[in-house]
This record gives C-alpha cells, sequence and structure tokens, in this order.
C-alpha cells in the first residue's frame, strides 16, 4: 500500500508541474540549505512561428499584436517561476521593441541578461539571464560555431551570491563556482547534419575546457542548456553521457539512458514529437574521459552506425575500408575514401584534414601506416572502453558530509526534482490546446552539496 500511494503521489507532483518546483524549494529552505532553478525553453521566435500552414509566408512577426501577446505571456509564466536560471533560445533578437521589453521586465525581476545573436544576421538567438540573488557573473563568454547553421553558445562562470550551509563542520568551502552554457544546435534536416552537431558540442566542451585551463581554475560543476535538436537515441546524447554528463530530467524521473519515449518536448514543424530539451549537470566528482578520446569514440560511433545501416558485417567493413581486396591492411588513402563514401568528409561542414588525421592516429596503434584486423576490431568495430581521463575524484561524498575533512571542498549538484510544462508531455503526448511555443518548458531544482574538490586542469 505505501509503495502504491508513494507511486500516485510522483504522478501527482508530476503532473501539477510548478507545484513540485514551489514544495522543492520549501523543502529546502525548511532545512536551511539553498536551492538552484534552472529554466530552459525555446520560445519560437515570431519569425519562424507560422499563422497558416497552407501560407508558409505567413508568420506571425508580420503581427505586432501577436507577438507581443504570446511574448508577454511568456515572461508572466518566467517571472512567475522566478528560476535561478533561465536559458532562452530563439529569443527574436532582431527586434529592439521585444529586446527591451524583456531586458526591462527581467531587469525589474532581478535579473542580469545576456543575450547573443546567431550570425549572418539570422534574426534569432540566445538569452540566458541569472538572479542577482543566487549569483554573482564573474565573465562571460560569447562562442559563434560558424558553420551552415550560424549557430552559437553562450559561456556564463558565475559564483553563488550566498555561500552554502557548512553542514557539520567549519570547514572552508574553496569554491562555490559554476559554468553555465545556453545553446541551440542545428537541425538535423538530413542525415550528413549530424556530424555538424556533433562538432557543435565538441566546440562547446573545447571552449569550456580552454577557459578553465586559461583561467587555472579547479573543476567545478557544468550545466548545459538549452534545445539540442537530438533525441536521447542520438549520436550528441550518447557523447555527453560517455564524458560523464546526466540528462537532469530524466535523473529526477529515475529513467535511464533506453527510455527514449517516456517523454516528450518539442513538436517540430514536419508534426514529428520528440524529447530535445535538455538541462545537462556534471559534477566536479564525476568520471571524466579525454575529451578528444570521447570525441573520437563518438565519431566512430557514427561511422559504425552508418556502416550497419548499410547491413555491413564486422567483415564486410574491413572490407570496405580496405579498398584494395589484395591487400590484408587499410591504409590512410582507403580510410579516407570510406569516410569520404559515408559523407563524413569532403564538404564544408564534414571532417577537416586536421580532424581525419587525428583518427587515423589513434586508430594506427602502432604507427606503422597501416591498419590490421585486430587494430580494426580494437579502435574501430569494438573499442574497449578507455580508460585514459582527464581527472577521477573518488566519490566521498554522503548525505549529510564528507568522509575527508581535510581535503579542501567544492560545491556539487544533486537534482531534487525537474518538471515539464505542459504536463502532457511527461507522458510523451502533445496538448493540441497548447500555443505558448513548440516547445515545452523544463524546469530542474538543484540542491547544491559538498564535495572533494580537483586540482587546476593542467
Amino acid at each position: 500500500m505505501k509503495k502504491e500511494r508513494k507511486r500516485k503521489m510522483k504522478g501527482r507532483i508530476s503532473r501539477i508541474g510548478s507545484y513540485a518546483i514551489s514544495s522543492a524549494i520549501r523543502d529546502q529552505q525548511h532545512l536551511q540549505q539553498p536551492c538552484i532553478t534552472c529554466t530552459t525553453f525555446n520560445i519560437l521566435a515570431p519569425i519562424y512561428k507560422r499563422l497558416n500552414h497552407e501560407d508558409p509566408s505567413c508568420r506571425e512577426s508580420d503581427y505586432r499584436a501577436f507577438w507581443m501577446t504570446r511574448n508577454q505571456s511568456i515572461l508572466d509564466w518566467l517571472l512567475y517561476e522566478r528560476s535561478s536560471i533561465i536559458c532562452l533560445q530563439e529569443f527574436w533578437v532582431g527586434n529592439e521593441e521585444l529586446v527591451d521589453v524583456y531586458e526591462k521586465r527581467l531587469g525589474a525581476a532581478g535579473y542580469m541578461s545576456f543575450k547573443l545573436g546567431r550570425t549572418n544576421n539570422r534574426g534569432d538567438g540566445l538569452l540566458t539571464a541569472v538572479h542577482k540573488d543566487f549569483f554573482r557573473v564573474l565573465n562571460s563568454r560569447e562562442l559563434h560555431f560558424n558553420d551552415c547553421g550560424d549557430r552559437v553558445a553562450q559561456l556564463l562562470h558565475v559564483e553563488l551570491a550566498s555561500p552554502i550551509s557548512q553542514c557539520r563542520n567549519n570547514d572552508p568551502i574553496t569554491n562555490q563556482e559554476i559554468l553555465i552554457v545556453n545553446t541551440h544546435l542545428l537541425f538535423p534536416h538530413d542525415s550528413s547534419l549530424c556530424l555538424v552537431r556533433l562538432h557543435q558540442v565538441y566546440k562547446i566542451l573545447q571552449c569550456v575546457e580552454s577557459y578553465q585551463k586559461e583561467n587555472n581554475l579547479n573543476s567545478m560543476p557544468i550545466i548545459l542548456c538549452g534545445d539540442w535538436n537530438g533525441s536521447k537515441r542520438g549520436h550528441v546524447y550518447k557523447f555527453l553521457r560517455s564524458l560523464g554528463f546526466v540528462s537532469s530530467y530524466d535523473t529526477a524521473h529515475q529513467y535511464d539512458d533506453a527510455d527514449a519515449h517516456k517523454w516528450v518536448s518539442h513538436r517540430n514543424h514536419r508534426g514529428n514529437i520528440c524529447g530535445v530539451d535538455f538541462i545537462w549537470l556534471l559534477n566536479p566528482n564525476s568520471y571524466r574521459k579525454f575529451l578528444r578520446t570521447s570525441w573520437t569514440e563518438a565519431v566512430f560511433g557514427m561511422f559504425k552506425y552508418l556502416l550497419r545501416r548499410a547491413s555491413m558485417t564486422e567483415h564486410d567493413a574491413f572490407s570496405f575500408l580496405k579498398a584494395d581486396i589484395n591487400s590484408d591492411c587499410i591504409n590512410y588513402a582507403g580510410f579516407c575514401e570510406a569516410l569520404r563514401q559515408l559523407n563524413l568528409i569532403g564538404h564544408c561542414y564534414g571532417l577537416s584534414d586536421e580532424e581525419t588525421k587525428d583518427l587515423w592516429d589513434l586508430v594506427d596503434i602502432d604507427g606503422n601506416g597501416v591498419l590490421d584486423f585486430k587494430e580494426f576490431q580494437q579502435r574501430i568495430w569494438n573499442p574497449a572502453a578507455s580508460e585514459q581521463r582527464d581527472e577521477y575524484i573518488e566519490e566521498v561524498v554522503e548525505k549529510d558530509g564528507v568522509k575527508d575533512s581535510k581535503q579542501q571542498q567544492t560545491i556539487g549538484f544533486s537534482v531534487k526534482n525537474a518538471v515539464l510544462f505542459p504536463s502532457e508531455v511527461e507522458k510523451g503526448k502533445w496538448p493540441d490546446d497548447y500555443s505558448l511555443s513548440d516547445h515545452a518548458r523544463l524546469t530542474v531544482v538543484f540542491s547544491p552539496i559538498r564535495m572533494p574538490c580537483s586540482q587546476p586542469i593542467s
């Protein structure tokens, strides 16, 4: 009976949306611990919102009363929820009046906001806002991908405005800083663009890594927010998971990587519904591979997927790469030709010559300039779990304290709750009467916790 009652209550909390957030915050306040909330929302730029599907040229941007009313409603919801962090995508940066409305209303509510338009004057972009009651902004960076999608990303380096509780001892917490990223990846109009989206995530993580190294920073929580334009089945999802990132919504609802249709967050222009909006979390004590290693594994994962889609067996794939039927090994020319035939190189948004050479150097284990069947198996077809790491901090965090009180401490986050609105999307359905956007709004509640502090990244 207790389990059944708990199950029903969990479903009720999930259905009633913002109540779950506010109740989690009250619980945290009762425990005298601060609580961080984060909202990501693709608000559908008026220049893209179609008012008449029979006439694609009829857009909301031509009707001020329509787009102003809808965006005022969006702001009403955001300010009612009052998240500590707000990350918006498809923000209409090209309209000064609308930008002014957002900046004034957010500013009056205590937010510091940062906007960034897509390159080549696409008209829309990103807006990231953090509340002054929760954060002090230490720095910010803009990342321009300069690719076929003209996509961008924002990086904010913030510090908690109020120190977290010292819990059961008086050990100082040396680092209470967070890195926040907001982005909107390219829509995969065809399969060749999957590599572009993977590249965009790689660039974001390279930027984060470079920023930490340049500023001699210890490890800190990294929160990646946005519209990733790809589901849990995709290469981007697998890439981030391989690096130790967790999907906050899935963590809150105890879903695993195979639960791809438990929830949705977007109805695209083709009428398909899918889950593409994520708030990713990487804690300082998480297992972390070398970024370059995970990137290589992700590219070869895509490579292997394309070969399997063509119904190739392990031996078929080796012969395909080999090219020369009289040889027992794969040479670099055959490797490149295979990548070209799979549309991974040979065009403006494919792998660069340098990246292709990097891939080759990593698979050519003995450095003799050719790959035998064993190397092909080990590095491409059935790669063993990599033992390489950027860093690995043993898990020593307890629920209310730490085991090693002599070690320097930093903050991490536990996921307390996560809610999608409208509530129907949490059941994998899209409501016909929802018109605020073509995306759901995702809000996650994080609870700061103490954990070991790593050394600066070198």
